[in-house]
């Protein structure tokens, strides 16, 4: 391939990563075309600098083709150079974020007050994307909470220190997939080494996939996991009275639901009496619409031409009741507990207007404190591995809950009207 070839696609790709294509087909080429290259942007800068130095070396005759290669190197640069730009903002969008929703002093409720080397772009990290090996982390692997073989295991991730701990906090991972795919190997990795190593207690699960296990069965594995995580946590050092929940897109809408819905028999069949409450949920760029009672295009399209056939295996027309049972936004009552919901602008598989809606409906009708943190040029799945972006939503995260963490076992009241539960003593 010679040098404007590779540029015309080097091209296409930054494109692509600033303004995918909005219109339903293109949802899914545009998201797999943009997120890695999105996500990945310091290293294309870097790789287009050095191939076109290259070629400026190599060849002592610039001819029409070789200028136009260069003039695309150009544009791609300065298309990159923003997608960093962009990235390294989402720093001070997180804090706006947590300063509205939590109170401009919700920092005294940190451990530490985060300076400007924990908030810094990490560079070195950047070099190894997708290494994830972590020496501050011990990991326990495939214990089983249900019957349902290797898609019923989980992981637990702890400190490694030889110090064992008690009633630390416990934050439960759901992996996405669209439903049908996924393991709890692959996703969340960057958070949970993170928390474990603050001396959290961190639970990865699996869950049966569609289409072989049709919906609930997805929700009922989590659910089913939250009620292990309760019955068995604390032989390994955390507290079942406090179990945070987070995941990424299907595992956002598994997040949310299973967040709204404590102690629902429709989705805890034989376990109908069993505590699945959580005290606080973060889902990243989720899915909460799936009956499309929004009315957004994103939301009917994927119930009508995925969810069905693939998901549910009914139609919405033939069992409204199904989709609206399984719609988080449809399932926001006052009790709802804290929120932080994260979303990309330029999410193209899920549109960022079911976050937002979500959000006001959130705002509308729950007692408890909401964070919304919409982060500008971000596409679907930005956090699975180091990147800019993920670096900062792991620390925001990191600070959220830490901030619920304390305010939950000091019994105290945050600014954002947040009614904290029965005083907690940790001691």
């Amino acid at each position: 391939m010679n040098f404007v070839s590779r540029q015309s696609i080097v091209a296409a790709l930054t494109l692509n990563a600033l303004r995918p294509p909005r219109h339903q087909r293109a949802g899914v080429p545009a998201f797999v075309a943009g997120w890695l290259f999105g996500e990945t942007a310091p290293q294309m800068l870097a790789l287009t600098a050095l191939d076109a130095a290259t070629h400026l070396t190599r060849s002592r005759r610039q001819g029409a083709g070789a200028k136009a290669g260069l003039a695309l190197a150009g544009a791609s640069a300065l298309g990159l150079a923003h997608i960093i730009r962009q990235s390294r903002r989402v720093k001070d969008g997180f804090e706006e974020a947590l300063v509205e929703g939590l109170g401009v002093d919700y920092v005294e409720q940190l451990d530490e007050v985060p300076d400007p080397a924990d908030l810094a772009t990490p560079w070195r990290r950047l070099a190894r994307p997708f290494d994830f090996a972590d020496d501050a982390v011990k990991v326990i692997e495939n214990l089983p909470y249900s019957e349902a073989g290797r898609r019923g295991h989980l992981d637990i991730y702890l400190p490694a220190g030889e110090d064992a701990i008690k009633d630390a906090p416990v934050l439960l991972q759901v992996h996405g997939g669209a439903w049908t795919l996924g393991t709890k190997e692959h996703q969340g990795r960057p958070l949970m080494n993170r928390m474990a190593a603050k001396g959290w207690v961190c639970v990865a699960i699996n869950y049966r996939l569609a289409p072989r296990d049709p919906w609930p069965a997805h929700i009922v594995d989590v659910k089913r996991a939250i009620a292990w995580v309760k019955d068995n946590i604390a032989d390994y050092g955390g507290d079942p009275d406090y179990v945070a929940i987070t995941g990424g897109s299907a595992g956002g809408h598994l997040t949310a639901l299973a967040a709204l819905t404590p102690g629902d028999p429709l989705f805890q069949p034989g376990f109908e009496d069993a505590d699945t409450s959580v005290r606080a949920a973060v889902p990243f760029y989720g899915v909460y619409d799936l009956a499309g009672s929004t009315g957004l295009a994103n939301a009917i399209g994927m119930r009508d031409g995925f969810l069905g056939p693939r998901v549910m295996q009914t139609t919405w027309q033939d069992s409204p009741e199904v989709y609206e049972a399984a719609s988080p936004i449809l399932r926001i009552t006052p009790d709802a507990p804290d929120f932080f919901v994260i979303h990309g602008e330029l999410d193209s598989l899920v549109s960022v207007d079911q976050a937002r809606l979500f959000v006001a409906d959130l705002r509308r009708t729950s007692e408890k404190s909401v964070v919304y943190a919409e982060l500008p040029g971000a596409q679907h799945a930005f956090d699975t591995f180091h990147s800019i972006r993920s670096a900062h939503a792991v620390r925001a995260v990191d600070r959220y809950l830490s901030w619920h963490w304390n305010t939950w076992r000091h019994g105290l009241e945050a600014d954002s009207g947040v009614e904290p539960d029965e005083l907690h003593d940790s001691a």
